[in-house]
């Protein structure tokens, strides 16, 4: 009896393998594994959290920026329009204050004409001249000038050619006679000078 207690006990020193417990120590095993893992993410996970919400906070500021631009460039769309709004109709007043001094002395030597019951018409020669000079003289401040015609070789560019005359004193092509002044304003040709341009004189064609 002692014997086979003794082959139990030593037959039991080895338990045989149990499935279901390894099963067992496996699933518990690869629980921590899964643990560990997680752990191991998890500042991972809370650096990409921290990541994006800096780029939602940076996307925000952006957006925020282009709509202040945006409210900039309008209020400067509306300045800026404003401003040609003006130019085109107030743009020239500084011209036209010039030339009312023009006008007032243009009406002083028209009164004085009446006055004298049209006897000082050398008088009255006089104004106007001056009020020619002084008209002439506010153009020229605002950058307006004559277009120099006479005894200049003809330009197409800047004179009209009405008529071709014969003349002996003058070269061919040369302008010998403005029947309407021309101006221009700085570089641009606002109307040319409408001109009379001398020929070859008659007899002179052909010879030598």
């Amino acid at each position: 009896m002692t014997g086979k207690g003794q082959d139990a006990e030593g037959g039991g020193g080895s338990l045989g393998r149990n499935p279901e417990l390894e099963a067992a120590l496996r699933e518990a095993e690869q629980s921590v594994e899964r643990r560990e893992s997680s752990a191991a993410e998890a500042p991972a996970r809370r650096g990409a959290a921290e990541e994006v919400e800096d780029l939602s906070a940076e996307l925000v500021e952006a957006r925020d920026q282009l709509l202040r631009l945006q409210a900039d460039f309008e209020n400067f769309r509306k300045r800026a329009q404003k401003e040609h709004s003006e130019v085109l109709r107030y743009g020239h007043q500084n011209l036209v204050k010039d030339l009312l001094s023009v006008v007032d002395n243009l009406e002083r030597a028209i009164d004085h004409v009446r006055t004298s019951a049209g006897g000082d018409l050398g008088g009255f020669l006089q104004g106007v001249e001056l009020v020619q000079r002084e008209l002439l003289g506010a153009l020229e401040r605002h950058g307006i000038s004559r277009v120099e015609a006479r005894g200049e070789p003809f330009d197409p560019a800047l004179h009209e050619a009405m008529a071709q005359v014969p003349d002996a004193s003058a070269a061919p092509g040369t302008v010998v006679e403005v029947l309407q002044e021309g101006y221009r304003l700085r570089d641009r040709l606002l109307r040319p000078a409408r001109v009379v341009v001398a020929g070859t004189p008659e007899g002179s064609e052909g010879s030598g």
